[in-house]
Formats: structure tokens, C-alpha cells, sequence
């Protein structure tokens, strides 16, 4: 009989207890450094080398990083279910845990590509934790300068195609630390079956609207994860 396919979403909250920062909320990156100059394609045009330093100090900070529980759950959960993770985080760590299907809305952190065409993958280039700094004036392959291979505020967001495939097929959709405030990626749970069963595991108040069959569970991660687990074993 085929695996039943569970898709995950997940954001920022999913790697806290990984103990990577937020990009929102209290103690958040950007009150280091303002959005826009970091972020925006704006901040990238206006000091490219201030980007990637940003983005050099950020990378060592993920290498160092581990996968939680909730990410080894997610992918203890592939023995079980078909899986597939649409994550907004720019992380490693569900690849790290071991997820084998893994779409990225908004870029990869371990990632630098071509400023002239940043999804061209020619120019894609996976860094490495002894190798993980872009140095200044630091060119890709077609002459432009290398930047860091994510989905600045105001780009579109190539893989919202792919994610939304996935998640129209899903029998189960589960929307672990995101406060679906992020178009598009937000907009994802219009694109499931009517009647299956949607799960939100977040300690915090989400607006959800009046999104149906939608259960939430008011825990971190991790401590979600496991009561999900317990309540899909029990249906």
C-alpha cells in the first residue's frame, strides 16, 4: 500500500532549539542590522560588500549548528509517510537530520551564485565549513560578482511552483513555527485537499483565519512534533 504523503512547512521557529537565530521576533538578526540592508535587493546594489560580510558571519554561525529533535523526527517519519519539508528557513539543518526531499522558498544559506542571474545553476556554488566566506570582489563564474544565494525581500520566489504541487497532493499538512505572515509561502494552505487534516504546531498565537480541519498545538517543535506523532498513531 503507498505511504500516505505528509508535507511539512516550516519556519523560523523550527530551528530555534537549534539554537540558530530568528530572522523576527525578539533578538532577531535584524535588529543587528537594519532589513532592507541586508535583505533587499536595494541593500545588495547599494553595498554589495557589506551584504556578504553579513552573510560570511551568518554561515560560520549555521556550521556550527546541529539538526534538533524535531528535525531528526521529521525525518524518522519518512519510514512512516511519503515526506516532503517546504521550508522558508535558509538553513541546513533538515538536509543535516537527514530529510531526503527538502524545497527551499527563500534560498540556501551554504549557497553563492551569480549576481547577474542568481538561479542559472552554472553559477551555483555549494560552500563548505572550511571554505564558507565569499571574499570581497568575489566573482562567479560569468564575470559577476557572487552573492549569497537567497531570496532577497521584493525577488520572486521561484520554488513557490514546486511547493505548491507538493502541497496539493498532501493527505496531511503541517505547519511547524511560521506566523504565515510571508507571501507567498503563507498563501501555501489554499492549495490542499478539501478535507484533510491540517496541523499547526506553534507555542505562540497565529492568525490563521478560517483555515478548516485545522488543529493547533501549542508547543515548541520538538515537543509538537512528538504529540503529532502520538496523534497520527492513534487515528
Amino acid at each position: 500500500m503507498a505511504k500516505k504523503k505528509i508535507v511539512f512547512l516550516t519556519g523560523a521557529g523550527m530551528s530555534v532549539e537549534s539554537g540558530f537565530k530568528t530572522f523576527r521576533g525578539q533578538d532577531g538578526l535584524w535588529e543587528e542590522f537594519p532589513v532592507e540592508q541586508v535583505a533587499s535587493h536595494e541593500g545588495w546594489l547599494a553595498d554589495p560588500k557589506l551584504v556578504n560580510r553579513f552573510y560570511n558571519g551568518l554561515r560560520k554561525k549555521l556550521f556550527q549548528a546541529e539538526p534538533n529533535e524535531g528535525h531528526r523526527i521529521i525525518t524518522e517519519m519518512e519510514k512512516e509517510y511519503d515526506v516532503t519539508v517546504v521550508t522558508q528557513n535558509v538553513d541546513n539543518l533538515h538536509e543535516k537530520a537527514g530529510s531526503k526531499t527538502v524545497i527551499h522558498l527563500h534560498g540556501e544559506l551554504t549557497k553563492v551564485c551569480s549576481s547577474r542571474d542568481q538561479f542559472d545553476p552554472r553559477y551555483v556554488k555549494e560552500l563548505t565549513p572550511d571554505n564558507c566566506e565569499v571574499a570581497e570582489d568575489e566573482r562567479a563564474e560569468d564575470g559577476s560578482l557572487l552573492r549569497p544565494f537567497i531570496v532577497f525581500f521584493g525577488e520572486s520566489v521561484p520554488m513557490i511552483g514546486a511547493a505548491a504541487e507538493s502541497v496539493a497532493e498532501a493527505d496531511i499538512f503541517v505547519i511547524i513555527g511560521t506566523s504565515l505572515n510571508v507571501y507567498p509561502a503563507a498563501g501555501l494552505v489554499g492549495y490542499t485537499k478539501p478535507g484533510i487534516p491540517i496541523y499547526l504546531i506553534d507555542p505562540e498565537d497565529v492568525p490563521t483565519g478560517r483555515i478548516p480541519n485545522l488543529t493547533h498545538i501549542r508547543k515548541g517543535a520538538s515537543d509538537g512534533l512528538r504529540e503529532l506523532v502520538e496523534t497520527l498513531r492513534n487515528k
